[in-house]
């Protein structure tokens, strides 16, 4: 992958204390999208999710604690069982800083819907 080649990635963690869990969570926050409890995703290139890497080796323990990163292929199969994140009709559109989407609606096109989501509104982090 280019090093400036933006691609969707799912960053899921697995964090042992509460500090460190509120600290990992709240770092995400700032860079990704929550799609749920423990799970985000963030449209980055390769230098800007070795630097979310890196900076969240930083905020774990290792021996305890596990995140994983996982680049999403262009095209994904979907398959959503129980509440969806989204409502049908809205997609998500990379924003103009890394890490923040635009939420749209395509239909009808007169009906456009146009926010910047800063966070999704889970009372529990982690």
């Amino acid at each position: 992958m280019a090093l400036n080649a933006i691609k969707s990635w799912l960053i899921a963690y697995d964090v042992a204390d509460s500090r460190r869990l509120a600290r990992v969570h709240r770092y995400l926050k700032s860079k990704a999208v929550p799609v749920q409890y423990s799970v985000f995703v963030t449209r980055a290139s390769a230098v800007q999710i070795g630097a979310i890497r890196s900076a969240l080796a930083d905020l774990i323990d290792p021996k305890t604690d596990d995140v994983r990163i996982y680049q999403v292929p262009d095209s994904p199969e979907l398959v959503v069982l129980g509440t969806k994140a989204l409502p049908d009709g809205i997609q998500l559109l990379e924003g103009k800083e890394p890490g923040s989407f635009v939420a749209f609606t395509s239909s009808p096109p007169e009906a456009k819907l146009s926010l910047q989501l800063t966070e999704r509104s889970h009372g529990r982090a982690g």
